[in-house]
């Protein structure tokens, strides 16, 4: 799952934060090469909504 809401963040713990953090970079890092590898991601907004959630976390995190 690619997007966090800020409800989602109201209840996490600064560990359950971190961990979260942590799948979506892989996870970024995921599209990236599949799309450096010339293939067409399966998700078009996947890639806007990954980064979108990173910062929401990130923003969240530094609070």
């Amino acid at each position: 799952m690619t997007h966090v809401s800020n409800r989602e963040l109201a209840s996490m713990s600064q560990e359950a934060m971190e961990d979260r953090l942590t799948e979506l970079q892989e996870e970024l890092l995921q599209l990236r090469a599949e799309q450096a590898l010339g293939g067409t991601p399966s998700n078009m907004g996947a890639f806007k909504a990954t980064r979108r959630s990173i910062a929401r976390l990130k923003t969240k995190m530094s609070e």
